[in-house]
């Protein structure tokens, strides 16, 4: 966390901006985009959001995009860390239960926008946003990958059946993930969505040894 102090605040010159917690700021941020979007996110709306002015906006992050990407950053570090970390569980069954079962109560959670910041993030975009478009995509595919790389173990340290397709049941799992984030910000309950996840923890335990 970087923190800019100020240290003679009385004596700061008018247009000067004020002292910010970049964390913090990244916080609001995070917040702003998740709920409004990339492109429905306007600088006014996260400048309002940051307590900050363009100016320092732009002096201290560049641009909305870079913004946006560190944002994204801050995201997966204090929220979206539980799928990494439910990857860990030594059992594979377990691990990928852990994942679909914490997943609805992530993603309804009160005091905060429904769903997943990075699941479902600019699907559709204006050509010049297509970078970030790009780069939120390659976020979703390292963790595509990180789950078939977990069920790819599995299979090796025969947890889970040697014919296991072990492709398309980490995009079947990175599909149910998707689509319960979709269905969290139309509004499905914690409970509609758990039961949802049982169905998926249903046809993984099919590959079970």
């Amino acid at each position: 966390m970087t923190v800019v102090k100020n240290i003679n605040a009385g004596s700061r010159s008018r247009g000067r901006p004020r002292a910010f917690d970049r964390d913090e700021a990244l916080a609001k941020a995070a917040e702003t985009f998740w709920r409004l979007g990339y492109e429905g996110a306007s600088i006014a709306d996260l400048t309002a959001a940051m307590g900050i002015t363009p100016q320092s906006l732009y002096a201290a992050f560049s641009s909305k995009a870079d913004l946006y990407r560190e944002a994204l950053d801050w995201y997966q570090v204090h929220i979206g860390a539980s799928t990494a970390a439910a990857l860990e569980e030594d059992d594979v069954v377990e691990a990928l239960t852990r994942v679909l079962r914490e997943s609805p109560r992530e993603f309804t959670k009160r005091g905060r926008p429904h769903g997943c910041m990075v699941s479902t993030a600019v699907l559709t975009c204006a050509t010049e946003n297509e970078p970030v478009a790009r780069h939120v995509a390659g976020l979703r595919d390292a963790t595509l990958k990180a789950i078939r790389t977990r069920i790819e173990r599995g299979v090796a340290e025969k947890q889970l059946q040697p014919d296991t397709d072990t492709e398309s049941l980490a995009r079947f799992i990175g599909a149910m993930i998707q689509g319960m984030s979709v269905q969290a910000q139309d509004g499905a309950s914690a409970k509609a969505l758990s039961a949802l996840a049982e169905h998926a923890i249903a046809e993984i335990e099919r590959h079970r040894v």
